[in-house]
């Protein structure tokens, strides 16, 4: 037991007072309670609901609240038994039974069983159960293949799918697929959101607006109770705030420092954290219709951007240059025998000559700020001086991001030539599958706002998701990266390395590629 008693209170007015304190005390008279971990988060969480959510700011929360059947292995985005001890695949891939853990419940004293897992499911895909309506379920589409949930018996849940689906297990470990207890659903019913209840090593103490959530150690934990007492998750939006509260003793653990601040945290008393994770950022071009309807014209844009200046000088070294669609995270699946295209702004004005595209208007479309976004308008306006340096004339509307997201995701016709983009995600099927197919133009409920087609990747694509052995697999991924490379329907700038910094008091956390927190053994001392 530490010294620090942990109550809801109490915990709640640690967080609040010491963010009332830091401007008036000297850095070293603020110190955070031993045993209770302050996390200065980038947001407040919009839900906490994980088949409700959609943003790793929340799901950073929810990973410590609930489990899956499956998870991530630690330190990789390998799948491993959770909340099922083992599952057996059907050979023509279809038919997925889980063996279910015993004894387990849900923070609410509720049991957890194989009704559980079909009520969660049903939830999200079945818009006749009676709880649908506590979404929407924006994440849903992860388990579209599933045809029927059944629970075979207490401890067994059969999932049947329309078809082979080699994501299946990937999305099963992602928060879309965290189990939520019915129990809490029916009683609390839209609100369940702020009146979460899961399985995992930390139960739900507090949400208070704009300002904490708060949870504690669950002592009952099926796979032993956590080292912490409790977690306190402060949303902290402006970077330069959360940096100088980090300084100043008021959080023990920030995530997604800014490049420039890095240097704030040199010696003993931080220790700064890097993972590489399946995240690219790049730019969405407009393959429908401009300048960028030319194929010479998107190389000529890949080849005029200085990738590598940006990386090093705007983002302080806090990514890779991207070399294709898919992030190198995946190493099974990435295609290591890509180069990055070279920064080459005499190749770039032959090809933009060749299409007769000299003094091209180009509209772009930058956020001030969002999920993985990197330094975007530092990154748009450095893009731009690239582009014109080459020839181009370009103009940039910025957007908030939520307005952002509402003008690009649509489709960029009749709109702009091209666009930012970041994503992170848990397989090599999402992203491509949502945003390079030609069924995934935004007309079709798709995210490829810029209209790439090519025959060829589809059916690369289409087939890589029902194969159900993995070099397969990875062989085919490979080859839609040579020809999505070459097509050029994005610039392909970043892959960015995550990044977080402790102070002193705080032992044995790490990050993930999954871009995930799991502070199961975590120390504060």
């Amino acid at each position: 037991m530490s010294l620090f008693h942990v109550t809801r209170r109490s915990l709640l007015a640690a967080g609040t007072a010491l963010a009332l304190t830091l401007g008036t005390v000297a850095p070293v008279a603020a110190q955070t309670p031993p045993g209770v971990l302050i996390v200065g988060q980038i947001a407040e969480p919009k839900a906490l609901d994980p088949a409700a959510v959609t943003a790793v700011n929340d799901f950073r929360i929810l990973m410590n609240v609930y489990d899956g059947l499956v998870r991530y292995r630690d330190g990789t985005l390998e799948v491993e038994p959770a909340l099922a001890t083992d599952w057996e695949i059907s050979e023509d891939g279809t038919v997925y039974t889980f063996t279910l853990r015993d004894g387990v419940t849900f923070h609410d004293g509720s049991d957890f069983n194989a009704e559980a897992v079909k009520f969660n499911f049903d939830r999200m895909l079945n818009e006749d159960h009676p709880y649908h309506d506590t979404g929407p379920f924006p994440l849903a589409f992860f388990f579209s293949a599933v045809e029927n949930v059944e629970a075979v018996d207490d401890l067994t849940v059969r999932f049947t799918l329309n078809g082979p689906y080699a994501p299946f297990l990937s999305n099963l470990a992602y928060p879309t697929g965290l189990i939520v207890s019915p129990a809490a659903v029916e009683e609390h019913g839209a609100d369940f959101g702020r009146n979460p209840s899961g399985t995992g090593p930390f139960t739900f103490v507090e949400w208070r607006s704009n300002e904490a959530v708060v949870i504690e150690a669950n002592p009952d934990y099926w796979d032993g109770a956590p080292e912490l007492e409790a977690v306190v998750f402060r949303p902290i939006t402006d970077a330069n705030t959360r940096t100088a509260e980090m300084l100043a003793g008021g959080i023990d653990l920030m995530v997604e420092v800014p490049p420039v601040a890095l240097s704030e945290f040199q010696g003993d008393s931080y220790t700064v954290h890097e993972q590489a994770g399946p995240h690219v950022w790049f730019l969405i071009l407009n393959t429908k219709e401009g300048p960028f309807a030319d194929v010479r014209v998107r190389q000529a844009a890949n080849y005029a951007v200085n990738k590598t200046a940006l990386v090093e000088e705007v983002l302080e070294g806090t990514a890779e240059v991207a070399a294709g669609p898919t992030p190198p995270a995946f190493a099974w699946a990435y295609n290591e025998e890509l180069e990055p295209y070279p920064y080459d702004p005499d190749r770039a004005r032959e090809l933009i000559a060749e299409a007769g595209a000299e003094g091209a208007e180009l509209t772009f479309f930058v956020t001030e700020g969002g999920s993985g976004m990197l330094d975007p308008v530092a990154m748009g306006t450095a893009i731009q001086a690239d582009l014109e340096a080459v020839g181009f004339d370009v103009s940039i509307e910025t957007y908030e991001w939520n307005t952002f997201l509402g003008e690009v995701n649509p489709g960029l016709e009749g709109k702009a030539d091209m666009a930012e983009m970041a994503w992170m995600t848990n397989d090599p099927d999402t992203l491509p599958f949502l945003a390079l197919r030609t069924a995934a133009w935004p007309d079709q409920g798709g995210f490829n706002s810029g209209y790439y087609s090519n025959p060829e990747v589809d059916e690369l694509l289409e087939a890589a998701r029902v194969a159900t052995d993995q070099e397969e697999r990875a062989r085919l991924y490979k080859e839609m990266q040579t020809i999505v490379q070459e097509d050029a329907p994005w610039v392909f700038v970043a892959n960015w390395k995550q990044n977080a910094v402790t102070n002193e008091a705080v032992e044995n956390f790490s990050l993930q590629p999954s871009f995930f927190l799991l502070l199961d053994d975590v120390v504060k001392n």
